[in-house]
């Protein structure tokens, strides 16, 4: 017996039921459940008003009032059933129009937000940005200056959808327009400027904003609320956390950014994330410890960069409790030359 053969038993029940005992409480609950069953089987209200129809006589109803019996039943499933379904179809719409704004956020990510890593000699980078669902909160951006300088950029957009990615196009076009010799404090002053006027005031930004210069192997960042970033030391297999202070983007006009500078010797790593990674939680509930991450690091830390970045992911991916998916960035710079 298939769910429809089920479905009109059941109403064949309910008609009988009613016409014995006129009980209206009950009818109301079971009308309730019958209306909700019939919706998920995609049943229309015009199929409905068939099958009673087509009920009357299988039963068969002789009796007029066994006739307007059952027409109180069809009444009240069809009072509760037209509510129902009219709420179904507008949820429907409202989804399908959400798929479609997020399909049209997805391509502008696609598009627009593309990055590639470039070749540099001595200087090896890897990145992987994934999202937790169709459009991503994160984003990095790389460019490469003629004047043998790298600006790089990771960011945590809060909000999501088509203003989201609206607001990444309009950084990383920022940022492309910013001087190789614009130090980063300067950069996010202006990035943030940006935002505050731009951007929807119920969204805000955090950013890692860095410059490294591969002649010299010096670094220089600032930090908009963003996570703590690790530097690695490849001879004394430490880690130091740096963290520029910094407001978030699009909070306040006027914001200053300190500025910290730092110095990459020979395969040393900066690595840079988002609170995807620093927030992820494990299937027992629990938030991953950065020291785990640390640890992953120090295993691969011969391997090149996007090597790296490909490891630890497929290591959180197994560790990460699947009910808790968040956007998930990863960055690292490395440092090939012996000075």
């Amino acid at each position: 017996m298939t769910y429809i053969d089920d479905l009109v038993e059941e109403y064949k029940g309910i008609i009988n039921d009613y016409i014995k005992s006129g009980n209206e409480d009950q009818l109301a609950a079971k009308a309730h459940d019958f209306s909700e069953k019939a919706i998920d089987l995609d049943i229309s209200p015009d199929e409905m008003v068939a099958l009673h129809i087509e009920l009357i006589s299988a039963i068969p109803l002789k009796s007029y009032e066994d006739i307007k019996a059952s027409l109180n039943v069809l009444q009240e499933i069809m009072i509760r059933f037209g509510f129902t379904y009219k709420d179904y179809k507008a949820m429907l719409n409202k989804m399908e129009r959400h798929d479609q704004e997020m399909d049209v956020a997805s391509s502008l990510q696609e598009t627009m937000l593309k990055t590639e890593i470039p070749a540099i000699e001595n200087v090896e980078i890897g990145a992987i940005s994934v999202p937790a669902r169709k459009v991503s909160g994160d984003y990095f951006n790389i460019i490469e200056h003629s004047d043998g300088k790298l600006t790089f950029a990771v960011a945590d957009v809060i909000g999501k959808g088509i203003p989201a990615a609206i607001a990444m196009s309009m950084l990383k076009f920022g940022m492309d327009l910013t001087s190789a010799s614009n130090p980063p404090s300067k950069s996010l002053k202006r990035l943030n400027e940006l935002v505050e006027k731009n951007v929807n005031k119920n969204m805000f930004v955090t950013m890692f904003y860095g410059l490294y210069d591969f002649k010299d192997q010096s670094l220089c960042f600032s930090s908009a609320g963003h996570e703590p970033v690790y530097l690695y030391h490849y001879e004394d297999d430490e880690f130091e956390e740096l963290d520029g202070k910094g407001l978030v983007l699009g909070v306040m006009k006027d914001t200053e950014y300190e500025e910290v500078s730092s110095r990459l010797e020979e395969n040393d790593m900066l690595f840079i994330y988002t609170d995807g990674v620093s927030e992820l939680r494990k299937h027992d509930g629990t938030f991953i410890n950065m020291d785990d991450i640390k640890e992953m690091i120090r295993e691969a830390r011969d391997q090149h960069p996007q090597d790296i970045v490909q490891y630890i992911y497929e290591a959180l991916t197994r560790m990460r409790n699947q009910n808790y998916k968040d956007d998930l960035t990863m960055f690292i710079i490395k440092n090939k030359c012996s000075g």
